[in-house]
C-alpha cells in the first residue's frame, strides 16, 4: 500500500517537475536573485539531483556526502539538465517499483562523516521529507525565480495567472 502510493505521487509529481523544467529558457540559467542564491542552473540541477537519491534511500542504510559522487551532466543548457532528469527519473522509478514495502520502517541516516544531516529515521518519512516535500520546496523557488525572469510558469496544480 505504502508503495503504491509513493508510486502515484512520484508519477504525478515528475510530470509537475518536467513540465516546471520545460519552461527554463536557456537565456536565464546563469540568473540568480542575490550572490548568496544559486543561479537558476544550479537550483534545477540541484531539483533534478534528488531524483538520484532514490537508491541511496531505499537500497541502503545511510548516504555518507564524503563518499557520494554524483555527474551533474551538462548544466549549461536546458535540453542538458533535461537528459539527466530523465535519466534519474527512469533510475529512480525502478528503484521504488523494486523497493520491497516491508523495509519502509527500516532505519537511514543521512551524514558528511561524523556530522549527522538526517538521524536514523524509518525510510518512509526520509522518502516523504526528502524525496518528496524537499524537491516540492525547490520547485517552489524555481517558480519565483521564473516569475522574476519575466518567464511564463506552467500550471502545475491547476491554472496560473499565464493560462487563459
Amino acid at each position: 500500500m505504502i508503495k503504491k502510493s509513493l508510486i502515484g505521487e512520484f508519477d504525478f509529481e515528475t510530470e509537475n517537475t518536467r513540465k516546471l523544467l520545460k519552461a527554463i529558457p536557456d537565456d536565464v540559467l546563469k540568473w540568480k536573485p542575490s550572490e548568496k542564491i544559486w543561479d537558476i542552473a544550479h537550483l534545477a540541477t540541484h531539483i533534478v539531483g534528488i531524483y538520484n537519491l532514490y537508491d541511496y534511500l531505499f537500497n541502503h542504510e545511510e548516504l555518507d556526502f564524503n563518499h557520494y559522487k554524483y555527474d551533474k551532466g551538462d548544466i549549461s543548457t536546458t535540453s542538458g539538465i533535461l537528459a539527466k532528469f530523465e535519466q534519474n527519473v527512469k533510475e529512480a522509478k525502478e528503484v521504488l517499483e523494486n523497493f520491497d514495502e516491508s523495509k519502509a520502517m527500516d532505519k537511514w541516516t543521512m551524514r558528511y562523516g561524523e556530522q549527522v544531516i538526517i538521524p536514523p529515521l524509518p525510510k518512509i518519512v526520509v522518502a516523504r521529507n526528502l524525496l518528496c516535500n524537499h524537491l516540492y520546496h525547490h520547485r517552489g523557488e524555481l517558480v519565483a525565480y521564473l516569475r522574476t525572469t519575466g518567464n511564463k510558469v506552467p500550471g502545475l496544480y491547476g491554472p496560473t495567472a499565464d493560462d487563459k
